[in-house]
């Protein structure tokens, strides 16, 4: 008699994350508009840059990941400055569960989706605390943001093409 199969299939190991701790690593904010006030009517124009680092702790199991945002506004038609905010925050984590070769993705895409909402309220309070309408970031996309930044790496260590 043939021994019937019961289609089980070996467990995947269980992903453990927890958030140790997050907080503002570095923050500065510039209002440039109150220091040479611009005239007449302005529209801004937003413009924000993102870089990630991850960096693995002393501790087992234990990654540092910091978010850097660059918010720049200007006048539009005229590009003069109206604020600069920069911001490092950083989250302290704890993981267990995942494989080797897929932690670099993990720590820089599912830890900074933890984090953002935290950032945007930063962001928001910052801009409104220095005299703008509190700017509501957009929803940033890390996993394209994650494979923009391969493409970019690899694009950079090729070899400049020899004729």
């Amino acid at each position: 008699m043939a021994e019937a199969d019961t289609g089980a299939a070996p467990q995947a190991p269980q992903i453990k994350m927890n958030v140790l701790s997050q907080y503002i690593r570095d923050m500065s904010f510039e209002n440039i508009l109150a220091q040479k006030p611009a005239s007449g009517q302005v529209q801004p124009d937003v413009k924000v840059q993102v870089a990630l680092d991850a960096k693995k702790r002393e501790a087992d199991h234990q990654f540092e990941v910091v978010m850097k945002l660059t918010v720049k506004s200007v006048a539009q038609g005229t590009e003069d400055a109206l604020f600069l905010l920069e911001v490092e925050y950083a989250g302290l984590f704890h993981i267990e569960g995942v494989p080797e070769d897929q932690m670099h993705p993990f720590l820089l895409i599912e830890c900074p989706r933890m984090l953002f909402p935290f950032v945007r309220r930063i962001v928001s309070d910052v801009t409104r605390d220095g005299g703008f309408p509190p700017l509501n970031l957009e929803n940033i996309d890390f996993v394209n943001l994650y494979r923009t930044e391969l493409q970019r790496r690899a694009a950079a260590q090729q070899p400049v093409g020899t004729a």
